[in-house]
Formats: C-alpha cells, sequence, structure tokens
C-alpha cells in the first residue's frame, strides 16, 4: 500500500475516534447536565408548590390594603376527577404528541436555537406539556435565553421518565391559569360555567370559585365538547381569547380546537357540529373569584384590571404565589367619593347605572374606578370592557382635528338639514343629519356649536377635516376600541363602542397640554394602574427585585391647539350643554347623548383630574326616555350631575389633606387661624358651590344627540341633534336660550343625601339636559 495512502487512512482512524470521543463527551455532559439539573430543582408536586406559596398584596396610592392575589380559589384534582374529554381537548390543541414524546420537542427545540442564532437574543416556541408546566413552576418569564430553555427542557424529560402521563396532564390542569381570576380547571369549570342552568351543582349556594362551594371535580366533569375546547383554547393567551373582552377571538380559538379535536380522532362529527353552534357564556354568568370590599368599597373593578396586568406581565404563579406587593394607583377616599357620587343619583339595583373613571392629570394615574353596582353580583367592568355609543363626546376629537387643520374656533358655518355624499358609493348613499326638534340656529361659529353640540355644524367641519384623520387622532388620543370612519362618526355615530377608561385617557391628553400620559410596566396605550411592585427577597422575571413605573409622555396636539380646545370646551358649563355640571372654577368638558337614549356622557376636567362618566343600563341597551324624573336622560342630566357631585368631593378630600399637611408641618404652638383647624371634611364646597352658576335651576336645551351607532347614511328615526331656537354668540349669552325639551318640574333628588362633600346638587337642583 502506498505510504500516502496508509497516511490518509490514518489520519481517517484519528478523526473517527476523535469525533467519537468528543460525541461521547458530549453525550456524558448532557446527561450529566440533566442529572444535576434534576438532583438540584425542588419537587415540582403542587402539593408541595404550596409550601413555597406567599399571596401577593394589592396596595394603594397611599400604602392602605386594597386587596390580595392568591391561589385560594385553586382546587386541586386527582386525575380520575378530570374527565378525558377535557384532557383531550388541551392535549389536541397544545401537545398532539403528548402520549408518544420523552418530554421534549426536538424539533421545536431546533426551531428555538435557529431562532436564537438568527437574531441573536431570547427564543420562544412550541414546547411540551411537560416543559410548559415546569416554565409555571419555575415562575419563568415568556423570554428565556437558550440556557433556561435547555435547563427547562431537561426537567421535562426527567419529569416524563418519572411521572406517569396521567399525573403530568393532572398536575398541568391543576396549575394553569385560565384567566378572570380562575387558577386550576376546576376553578376554571365554575368561573365560567358555574352559572349554566345545565350544570347541575356548580352554582349552588357557597359553590362559586371562592369558599368551599361544590364537591371538587363537580363542575368540570359537566363540560361539554364545546365548553372543555374553550377553556383549552384559552391557556394559550388568557387575555386575547377572554370571552368576556374578545368573544370573536375566543370563539375562533374554540373552534380550531374543536376542528383540532376533530381531526386527531377524540370527538365525532355530530360532537363538531354542535360545539360549534353552541354559545359563548354570557359575560354577566361568568363569575370570577370574590372579591372583599375594602372598609365599605368596592374596589374589585378596579384591582380585577390591575391584576390581569400583573399576571400578563410576571405570569400567573408569581402573581399568585410569588408575595408580591403591588402598589397602585387607586385612592381609596377618591375611590369612596366616586361610588357615593353615584349612589347619590342611582342608587338602586333597578334603572340605569353608571360608570366613573377618574385619572389625574400630571401623572396618567388612575385614580378611581367604577365599574358597575357590585363587583361580585356583575364583574363584568363596564369601565374598561363597556364598549358604549359616545354620542356627542366624541366631537373632541373632531375638534381636536379641525383646530389642528388650521379651522378657526370663530369660524361661521351654517346650521340647517344637511344632506352629505357617503364617499366611495357614487352618490347612491347619502348621510343626512338632523338636529334634535328642528332646533337650527341658521349659523353659528365653531365655538358655539360645541357649547352646544350642533350635529349640523359638527357633521360638515368633520368630514371637511377627514374621518380618517380624526380616527387617527382619536387613536393616538387614547381611544383602544377599533373606529369607523363612516360619515356618522362625526357625530359619534361608532360601528363599535368606546370605554369610560378610553375617554378618560383620551380627554387627559388635551388637559395635559396635548401629551398622552401612559404607563410603562404593561403597556404604552394605557392609564396608569400600577406605581411599583416590591418582590422582597424573590426575584422578578428580568433578576431584579423592584419594578417602578415611569410614565411616558407622547406628543399628540400641538399645546396651543390644546389649549384652544380647553377654552372651547369650557363654554360646554359655562352656557351649553353642561351647566349642571359646573364647579364655580376651571373646568371644561363634553356631554354625549345617543339619538335613542340608550348611552349619555360627561367627560370632562378641571385642574387635577379628568373623569368620564357614563350612564346607562348595563346589559343591554335600554332607551332612557323617562329615567329623569319623567323625561330622558341627556348627558347634562345624569352624567354632569354625578361628575360635578364627584369632583366637589375631590376638592373636598385635596383641601382636607392640604390642611392636614400644613398642619404638620406648623411649628408647635402656632395657631391654624380662625376655624382651620375644625373645618370638616367638604366644608369647602359650601363657597364653591355657592359661586358656581345658579343656572343649574334654568331648563336649558337639549343638544347632540347623535346619529344612528351602527354607522349608515340613512336617518335616524327621530332626531340626532339639537341646537338653541335663536342664533348664539360666540360669546355667552346674557340669558340661556329657550329650552326645546325642558326638563321636569321637580328633577329628581338622590334617594339618599349626598355625602358632605358632595355639596352643590345635593337636595336635588334642575339638571339641563345636553347632548
Amino acid at each position: 500500500m502506498p505510504t500516502g495512502r496508509r497516511t490518509r487512512l490514518k489520519k481517517l482512524r484519528f478523526l473517527l475516534i476523535l469525533l467519537a470521543v468528543l460525541l461521547l463527551g458530549l453525550v456524558s455532559f448532557v446527561f450529566g447536565m440533566f442529572m444535576a439539573i434534576a438532583s438540584d430543582l425542588p419537587s415540582l408536586d403542587n402539593r408541595a408548590e404550596y409550601d413555597n406559596a406567599r399571596n401577593s398584596v394589592l396596595l394603594d396610592d397611599l400604602g392602605r390594603p386594597l386587596g390580595v392575589l392568591s391561589h385560594q380559589n385553586q382546587i386541586l384534582l386527582t386525575p380520575g376527577q378530570i374527565p378525558r374529554i377535557v384532557k383531550d381537548a388541551v392535549i389536541a390543541i397544545e401537545d398532539k404528541r403528548f402520549a408518544s414524546n420523552s418530554g421534549i420537542d426536538i424539533r421545536a427545540i431546533g426551531r428555538a436555537f435557529v431562532q436564537d442564532v438568527l437574531h441573536s437574543g431570547t427564543i420562544q416556541g412550541a414546547s411540551t406539556i411537560e416543559q410548559q408546566f415546569v416554565k409555571n413552576a419555575l415562575q419563568a418569564q415568556n423570554h428565556r435565553t437558550l440556557f433556561e430553555k435547555l435547563r427547562e427542557a431537561a426537567l421535562a424529560y426527567q419529569l416524563a421518565h418519572r411521572w406517569s402521563k396521567e399525573k403530568i396532564i393532572t398536575e398541568y390542569l391543576n396549575t394553569i391559569y385560565f384567566g378572570n381570576g380562575a387558577y386550576g380547571i376546576e376553578s376554571a369549570a365554575r368561573t365560567y360555567f358555574g352559572q349554566d342552568v345545565n350544570h347541575l351543582g356548580c352554582g349552588a349556594e357557597g359553590g362559586g370559585t371562592g369558599g368551599a362551594g361544590p364537591h371538587p371535580g363537580l363542575c368540570v366533569a359537566q363540560l361539554s365538547p364545546a365548553e372543555a375546547a374553550l377553556l383549552a383554547g384559552i391557556i394559550q393567551s388568557p387575555s386575547g381569547y377572554d370571552p368576556v373582552t374578545n368573544p370573536a377571538a375566543a370563539r375562533a380559538r374554540r373552534d380550531l380546537v374543536l376542528r383540532e379535536m376533530l381531526q386527531q380522532g377524540y370527538i365525532t362529527r355530530t360532537d363538531y357540529e354542535e360545539g360549534i353552534a353552541q354559545a359563548l357564556p354570557a359575560p354577566k354568568d361568568i363569575q370570577p373569584p370574590h372579591q372583599t370590599l375594602v372598609e365599605g368599597i368596592d374596589a374589585g373593578y378596579f384591582t380585577s384590571w390591575v391584576s390581569q396586568q400583573i399576571i400578563e406581565r410576571y405570569g400567573a404563579t408569581r402573581a399568585f404565589t410569588g408575595g408580591l406587593k403591588i402598589t397602585t394607583t387607586l385612592d381609596l377616599d377618591v375611590q369612596r367619593a366616586a361610588e357615593q357620587a353615584i349612589d347619590s343619583y342611582l342608587p338602586g339595583p333597578e334603572g340605569p347605572t353608571a360608570s366613573l373613571v377618574a385619572i389625574e392629570n400630571s401623572t396618567g394615574e388612575v385614580r378611581a374606578m367604577v365599574g358597575g353596582r357590585n363587583y361580585d353580583e356583575t364583574p363584568f367592568n363596564l369601565a374598561t370592557e363597556g364598549e358604549r355609543q359616545p354620542g356627542s363626546s366624541f366631537k373632541a376629537f373632531d375638534l381636536a382635528a379641525a383646530l389642528q387643520d388650521g379651522i378657526s374656533p370663530g369660524s361661521v358655518w351654517s346650521s340647517r338639514v344637511k344632506t352629505f355624499i357617503v364617499p366611495g358609493t357614487a352618490g347612491r348613499e347619502k348621510f343626512v343629519v338632523h338636529n334634535d326638534e328642528g332646533n337650527y340656529t341658521g349659523s353659528d361659529t365653531l365655538t358655539g356649536a360645541t357649547a352646544y353640540s350642533d350635529n349640523s355644524i359638527y357633521a360638515e367641519v368633520g368630514l371637511r377635516v377627514g374621518t380618517t384623520r380624526i380616527a387617527r387622532l382619536a387613536r393616538r388620543m387614547g381611544i383602544t376600541t377599533p373606529i369607523s370612519i363612516n360619515p356618522a362618526m362625526t357625530i359619534g355615530g361608532l360601528k363599535v363602542g368606546v370605554t369610560p377608561l378610553d375617554m378618560a385617557h383620551a380627554y387627559e391628553t388635551i388637559a395635559h397640554g396635548g401629551e398622552r400620559v401612559s404607563g410603562t410596566l404593561v403597556s404604552d396605550s394605557q392609564p396608569v394602574g400600577i406605581q411599583e411592585v416590591d418582590a422582597g427577597s424573590r426575584t422578578l422575571p428580568d433578576g431584579h427585585h423592584h419594578d417602578v413605573e415611569h410614565a411616558a409622555l407622547t406628543r399628540v396636539l400641538p399645546p396651543d391647539v390644546a389649549e384652544t380646545e380647553t377654552s372651547m370646551l369650557e363654554t360646554v358649563l359655562q352656557y351649553g350643554t353642561a351647566r349642571s355640571a359646573a364647579i364655580g372654577q376651571f373646568a371644561a368638558g363634553k356631554t354625549g347623548t345617543t339619538s335613542n337614549f340608550g348611552d349619555a356622557w360627561f367627560v370632562g376636567w378641571d385642574r387635577k383630574y379628568t373623569v368620564a362618566v357614563w350612564v346607562g343600563y348595563p346589559n343591554r341597551l335600554i332607551p332612557m326616555t323617562t329615567e329623569f324624573g319623567g323625561k330622558p336622560v341627556f348627558g347634562g342630566t345624569y352624567p354632569a350631575l354625578i361628575w360635578h357631585n364627584f369632583m366637589l368631593s375631590a376638592l373636598g378630600i385635596e383641601k382636607e389633606r392640604a390642611e392636614r399637611s400644613a398642619a404638620k408641618s406648623r411649628p408647635a404652638g402656632v395657631g391654624a387661624g380662625a376655624g382651620a383647624a375644625s373645618t370638616p371634611e367638604g366644608s369647602s364646597q359650601g363657597s364653591a358651590t355657592e359661586s358656581s352658576p345658579t343656572s343649574h335651576a334654568t331648563p336649558v336645551p337639549a343638544h347632540g344627540t347623535p346619529a344612528p351607532s351602527h354607522g349608515t347614511s340613512t336617518p335616524p328615526s327621530q332626531p340626532s341633534g339639537s341646537q338653541p331656537a335663536t342664533q348664539q354668540p360666540a360669546t355667552p349669552p346674557a340669558t340661556p336660550a329657550p329650552e326645546p325639551a325642558p326638563t321636569p318640574a321637580s328633577p329628581p333628588a338622590p334617594s339618599t343625601p349626598a355625602p358632605q362633600s358632595g355639596g352643590g346638587t345635593a337636595g336635588g337642583t334642575a339638571a339641563p339636559p345636553g347632548g
């Protein structure tokens, strides 16, 4: 054999031996790492987790206890208590190779490795049920490094070889978070289907998601294939597939799970067809865990909103059992004032209700949130989830866009019945605009049209500026729901409604000089709900012990535009549709009433707070044609009156705290001045009320009810807006304009006395209707 060939064979043998040694070393290293990691980690059994669990607490702005996040509603089930259909639904959508895999998905890890190499960052991707279970047990964040992913895979591998598949799927279903406070599969079944009449015993007394309730496993045992599919679909994104806030996405996801179950042989074609035809649980029937009232205050709507943010940022396991101390932005005193302001006018279970959101102008922090009458009874949050038609309160966005476009407040516009050709229809569709009861001025300035909410003028102004531009600006100011660009949107006729939280946030952009103030801990599109998160000796996903909010400012409007709009919206309270909201000092805002009287709004601000108030029936649209002492509910009635009482109470709280702070800093022995120290809370409201306009008892025009909310170009069945019967100048008139729709001779007074700090209208002075 030639020498050269022998040399090449020796080199080849050497390389093969070296490769074998390296491969053996790599296998040994990986095996050793697997064993070391597995032996170094604590037991992952659910019951063992409780030993290290610590409740997370929620505090208000001043550090007062607000609520507790805990896993107390988690109910541990045995493998035999969870029906096969539930396990199959989860396996079908989360890990179709669950029965045969070894705890890890090599293909998924390979994809994750490639992504990590290509993007030089953290990795994500598909994972087995074992890996998801390990991730939840370790309280791992969504974005992990390659090493962390491999570490979880090592433990998942060990888990698959030490536990049976039945134990794994059971422990997984006992641990996973299903949204709306439901932690574990039995808690989820009670939360989403416990009120269903077809689920016998699920909704029995004491059988809510808290407390002893029915026998463990009773609710989950009754789930149909469609119900099991809905819960299985929620796992991937509890907020994204929430049937309350995102019903369309939840239904699509459920149907996808049913389709996977059919294709994988878990259900029959009949089961599939019956499943996709089944309705989602109604929002009113979805009952999250009960919240405990704090000092008689119903903070459940706020804490549920904040809790979801905590869960999204830190994961359900860390949120519920991580012992976090969460300082929120809610002020319990201001919250109490909000609830009392509403109860003073709408106290009973019958009739319309109200939602209120108060945001501090300087910080963007939510200080009060009323989302309904009682969270434990009706947990659907009208403040954050109630998408209702805004009526003329949407005109604030028209006005901002018009001022940006250079349209002058003193520009004169015709006030009459107007017909507009709907763009893109070649003249086939027309948008006809009326004012309520045929009240037109012939012409008026943009300022006058703002004060009296003239639909005729605002429709023309809005169409000239452009609906697309208005929609884009409204979104930048803080509206997060989809905004239609149909012509009717110029006067508040949207295809999808808005929430009180969004309206308060968007108006605060004007109050803050044209800058949107948003949070950064969770999303830059929401107001601030969390100030600080303290993990104590434990760590947060980023390895730190604290998270602190740093509000973000986004310039949306030029300062001069915000200043001009503010002065124009002041006229609404000075002599326009919201005189009943006047508080005797600076305030600006806009009323809103839909053409069917189903929704009434007032959104406004003073120097400290921006507050949105909505009034209506919570579960369905019911015209409020006689609820205000036999007369219709306009934005200038209940919403403006509630806003007025709340603002006076807030002023009283602010003054009392200032006096208390001054007293603490005053040197010993120095008097506080005549009567200063003995002034009771809210006594300052007497002077504020006395100096407020006396026109509360004077009827004023009912203005600005919008065109139909469905966004069509046909006119409504009843007039959609109004304008004073006589022409109004740009400056306040000496006397109020005559009222085409008078208030009742004896307007409704609160059935219970308003709080002392409520002042002004507690005795039931007449309130002007307003659009």
